[in-house]
């Protein structure tokens, strides 16, 4: 069995061509180097160099187990380094689940970041709803999930990391869109695009909360699963929604986006869950991560 500690005493003499320069190159003498090259030789059976006492040359066999050699030696060092990475938590895949609306802000700066801070760290991404993400950090399918509140799990931690305002979401040419701020009143007997019960439940809470407390009726049209299925629906002036700031992002064509001027904080709060006393390196290097953006999030102090 060759050894690599052969295969470099090789290589050094192969691109030296000289013993001494190579033995000065590996800070040893040379019989031991000489040594070394005929183990590997004896281990191969074949000459790899031939020998005189002027001149050190590659035999054939030489000159095709150079390039290979080079290769093993590079494989071994990469391999010392993928473990090293991986000791340190910069190698390997996390597991993320995530609720659609994650995706419009908060899911691509994460991503951009461990794709600067720890390249070889390969994300694996799945949409799921909060009561699916759940199920699938307590089987180990997830390590980390983003989510909406209201749940709690036995040996599940979390953190909230985004809170932010919801927005009145109008189309471009709707009366209310010269407005700077929608108070309740405006909203009174307006179209309302409305988020579905069973798929929005989270969203439908939260306006519904709001609509009641601020005592106002607006006419309830379309009830819908994701966000962005509402705006299509604002961008074609169907009516008017409520949504999370970050939604706002997405671009939609057509549409302004203002200010509730409800008197009564109402705001989208966004968790991150994962199993307690979970000894994964990848996953503490994340959440480092994520503990950097929330802070930058974070609004300065007044």
């Amino acid at each position: 069995m060759i050894q690599l500690t052969q295969v470099r005493c090789f290589v050094t003499v192969a691109e030296e061509l000289h013993f001494g320069r190579a033995a000065a190159r590996l800070n040893m003498t040379q019989p031991p180097l000489s040594r070394q090259i005929q183990l590997l030789e004896h281990a191969l059976g074949v000459e790899l160099l031939e020998r005189t006492s002027r001149v050190v040359r590659l035999t054939q066999a030489g000159s095709v187990f150079l390039p290979e050699g080079r290769r093993l030696l590079r494989s071994a060092e990469d391999a010392v380094l993928a473990a090293r990475r991986a000791g340190r938590g910069a190698l390997g895949q996390i597991a993320i689940g995530f609720t659609p609306s994650c995706s419009y802000d908060f899911l691509p700066r994460l991503i951009s970041a461990l794709r600067a801070d720890y390249p070889d760290v390969e994300p694996i991404l799945e949409e799921m709803v909060t009561r699916d993400q759940l199920s699938a950090l307590a089987s180990h399918r997830l390590d980390i999930g983003f989510m909406r509140p209201h749940f709690d799990a036995p040996d599940i931690e979390r953190r909230r990391i985004v809170t932010e305002p919801m927005l009145a979401a109008i189309p471009e040419d709707h009366p209310m869109a010269a407005l700077e701020v929608v108070m309740p009143a405006d909203l009174e007997g307006q179209e309302l695009i409305m988020y579905s019960v069973l798929g929005g439940g989270y969203f439908h809470d939260l306006v519904h909360r709001l609509l009641v407390g601020s005592g106002i009726q607006p006419r309830l049209v379309h009830h819908m699963t994701q966000i962005h299925a509402l705006l299509s629906l604002v961008k074609t002036g169907m009516g008017i929604a409520l949504i999370p700031r970050s939604a706002s992002r997405l671009g939609i064509s057509n549409v302004v986006y203002r200010s509730l001027g409800f008197g009564t904080d109402i705001s989208a709060e966004l968790f991150m869950a994962y199993r307690a006393e979970d000894p994964s390196l990848v996953l503490g290097n994340v959440m480092n991560v994520i503990t950097r953006l929330v802070g930058e999030s974070e609004p300065p102090p007044a």
